[in-house]
């Protein structure tokens, strides 16, 4: 019996050893060819897996995965290509769910029945209702909806609204908005995003597009970041120096000085418990006189939303700073 056990242990390694063998001279001759040891290439267009050195074509008919039609430029690649936009945070169900338009009309453009219209509107309505099936899910839309709302009127680009969304995500996940509104987390985390991004806004900016005061986004925020661990830092005047630039339609040079001075600021340690919003706008107005470009502090004020007593009082104190560097 123990003889008979063993010689069908054997018997199985040995199988088990040439299965092996079998498989790596598989795999050794996918990658070489089997007529002369060369390299093999695939050639997509004719659907060949073919030796490079000798010619030998290894194999035929190969399955294309691309699309069966041809595109010459990006407008005619849109119009045939029949896959949806990718996933993405910024929608409560990342992009996956059908949306029905709003347009009533068919597959070739004429309009549809009054009955037929009754009936998409009806199928609108149901589909609206299972999109949104409880109330985190509600919770979640409405937030979205919020962020892309400020988002716009802030000009922030896409992946701001995409860091947003994924923090508000965070936020509720981990229960943190029970006692706290809607809004004011949204905004909070759109603060923290925009800050994370370089991007930054004011609290000021961000207050004027929201739909909650300044104290409880100052508030929320620093709830938000301190029960997820999100870590940003303080945000720099110089981040605020192109944008105040752009918007008060100053050259370069302006620009690149005014970035020098807030340099020289820090170096002195000015920037110390100031507000980096109320330095920005200073730089930009100093260095704007600097340069001999007409702007007013009025006008810098508009644009930094911040008080022109502020800018006075920072312009004089980065002309100080650079006056001791100045002198040896």
């Amino acid at each position: 019996m123990t003889d008979s056990v063993r010689g069908y242990t054997t018997e199985r390694s040995r199988a088990r050893e040439s299965e092996d063998e079998s498989e790596s001279t598989d795999s050794s001759e996918q990658l070489h060819c089997p007529e002369c040891g060369g390299q093999l290439t695939t050639d997509t267009e004719h659907g060949e897996t073919v030796c490079a050195d000798c010619g030998l074509v290894v194999e035929e008919d190969e399955i294309d995965h691309g699309p069966e039609w041809r595109a010459f430029d990006s407008k005619e690649k849109d119009q045939k290509s029949r896959v949806g936009a990718p996933t993405t945070q910024m929608m409560h169900d990342k992009g996956l769910s059908t949306n029905i338009g709003w347009q009533d009309k068919d597959a070739y453009g004429k309009t549809l029945s009054s009955r037929q219209r009754e009936k998409m509107q009806r199928l609108r309505t149901w589909n609206e209702r299972f999109r949104t099936r409880d109330s985190k899910e509600r919770n979640l839309k409405q937030a979205l909806g919020e962020i892309d709302r400020m988002a716009s009127a802030l000009g922030l680009p896409e992946n701001v609204r995409e860091t947003a969304s994924v923090i508000y995500r965070r936020a509720l996940a981990d229960d943190l908005l029970p006692g706290r509104s809607i809004e004011g987390v949204a905004t909070s985390a759109l603060y923290a995003a925009a800050r994370q991004a370089g991007t930054p806004r004011s609290l000021d900016e961000i207050a004027t597009v929201s739909r909650v005061e300044k104290d409880e986004i100052a508030r929320t925020y620093r709830y938000v970041v301190r029960e997820l661990g999100l870590e940003i830092q303080p945000a720099d005047p110089e981040q605020y120096v192109p944008r105040f630039a752009s918007e008060l339609d100053l050259s370069d040079e302006s620009e690149r000085r005014a970035r020098d001075l807030l340099k020289t600021a820090k170096d002195q340690g000015v920037h110390s418990g100031k507000s980096p919003v109320g330095l920005a706008a200073a730089a930009i107005y100093a260095a704007a006189l600097l340069t001999n470009e007409k702007v007013t502090q009025s006008e810098v004020s508009d644009v930094a939303n911040i008080s022109e007593v502020t800018i006075r009082n920072r312009y004089h104190e980065l002309l100080e700073a650079e006056e001791q560097l100045q002198v040896p």
